[in-house]
């Protein structure tokens, strides 16, 4: 095991403590949930950064980067979802996304291929997270701008059903650019997939010499 696989294992033991903060909805839950996503988001980030630097990039840990990363946005998303904070049918399409990709990715593996993350994969994660986070700090972010400048943007400007709806409505409005990303990242996903791997399914081949140990990308 190696440190950037260990960071990646503690993004995924936070997940637990995410949802318990958020759910059990103890005292300033939204900022220390807050404070949770974020640390574990950092994670993320490093991992990345000291693999390639240490020259650690392990198969293992390709496979556990996105799995960690799919845990992450899970908890927090159906989090929000049971806070009345995110919509549901959005979350659902996200979500469901992820499952499909993961399937694909481990058939990929039974295939001899090892699927990684790529430069769109990372923008729709970017577009998740900073969505979660105007989504879960949003509403007490409103309320103290509101009483601290009394404007009325911060009440009025975006019309979601919250009473201080600025930054959560740009939180929604964050949500459905990490959904799109997250659609248009599976059809090409799928597309890259079928044609390297489809012809061999199709045919119940198992697994594809011309193939073997190849790399594609989840854009």
């Amino acid at each position: 095991m190696t440190v950037p696989n260990y960071l990646t294992l503690a993004r995924i033991l936070m997940v637990p403590i995410l949802v318990v903060v958020l759910l059990t909805r103890v005292t300033n839950h939204e900022i220390i949930g807050v404070l949770v996503f974020w640390a574990a988001s950092l994670t993320d980030l490093l991992d990345g950064y000291l693999a390639r630097k240490w020259k650690q990039v392990t198969t293992l840990g390709k496979l556990l980067d996105p799995l960690a990363d799919k845990l992450l946005i899970s908890g927090a998303l159906i989090s929000l979802v049971e806070l009345d904070m995110a919509p549901a049918w959005m979350t659902f399409i996200i979500l469901g996304r992820e499952m499909a990709v993961t399937g694909l990715r481990g058939i990929a593996s039974e295939e001899g291929i090892t699927i990684a993350a790529e430069r769109l994969g990372k923008w729709k994660l970017g577009a998740q997270i900073a969505s979660i986070s105007c989504l879960l700090l949003g509403p007490k972010l409103d309320l103290w701008l509101y009483q601290w400048t009394g404007l009325g943007i911060f009440r009025h400007f975006i019309s979601f059903p919250r009473p201080f709806s600025f930054f959560w409505g740009m939180g929604v409005l964050l949500l459905w650019v990490a959904m799109i990303l997250a659609i248009w990242s599976a059809v090409t996903y799928f597309r890259r997939f079928w044609h390297v791997l489809g012809p061999g399914i199709m045919t119940g081949q198992g697994r594809l010499g011309r193939t073997e140990g190849a790399a594609l990308k989840d854009k």
